[in-house]
């Protein structure tokens, strides 16, 4: 029964290695360096530190605004996760400005959730309802859109502790115990938001 048990936990761990293993960072959004700046309370704190240097940011786009030759978006920024997608539902760790090249349309962003490539240019003044706040500056290189999707988790559910196990040429059929048995977690299906391409 232990061997089952131990057969089965690495089944499990090899399929969480593999699944975990497909979580991969856009094209668009990737960078040329092998870890772009992401901590937006380390720029705030210091931005001519980081002036220069490509950052990665994501979060909710709250505003847009249409400049000639360019779009700003306003992003309330959040954690990103291993694919570089923001966490839904976590807090705000700051606000950016995410100045893209060209016409995006507000319908199409405004209210979504991105993800921003791009070089820090520094900090530029602005306001935030009737507060002054002082907003970190990407030149967006690219960004991501993402859509937010809810998705059901239903987990596996207990097998009977006493199942049949039909004839083999080593026996011939009996009631026994589940080998099985007490290996699976059962509960109610879990829902959860999350974010794709």
């Amino acid at each position: 029964m232990s061997i089952c048990r131990k057969s089965l936990s690495g089944l499990l761990l090899t399929c969480t290695l593999i699944l975990s293993g497909c979580v991969s960072v856009p094209d668009s959004i990737k960078g040329s360096s092998a870890l772009p700046q992401q901590d937006l309370l380390r720029v705030m704190n210091d931005p001519a530190i980081y002036t220069g240097q490509e950052a990665r940011f994501g979060g909710k786009v709250v505003n847009v605004t249409n400049l000639n030759g360019k779009t700003r978006l306003e992003v309330a920024a959040q954690p990103l996760d291993d694919g570089a997608r923001p966490r839904p539902g976590a807090a705000s760790v700051g606000r950016i400005y995410a100045d893209i090249h060209g016409f995006v349309d507000p319908v199409d962003i405004n209210n979504q959730f991105v993800t921003v490539l791009g070089t820090i240019k520094g900090t530029e003044a602005g306001m935030i309802g009737q507060a002054k706040y002082k907003f970190v500056v990407i030149d967006v290189r690219g960004y991501q859109r993402w859509h937010l999707v809810k998705q059901v988790t239903s987990p596996p559910q207990l097998i009977d502790p006493w199942i049949w196990y039909g004839p083999t040429r080593h026996r011939p059929g009996y009631w026994g115990p589940n080998p099985y048995w007490g290996m699976y977690n059962s509960g109610p299906a879990q829902v959860e938001t999350i974010l794709t391409e």
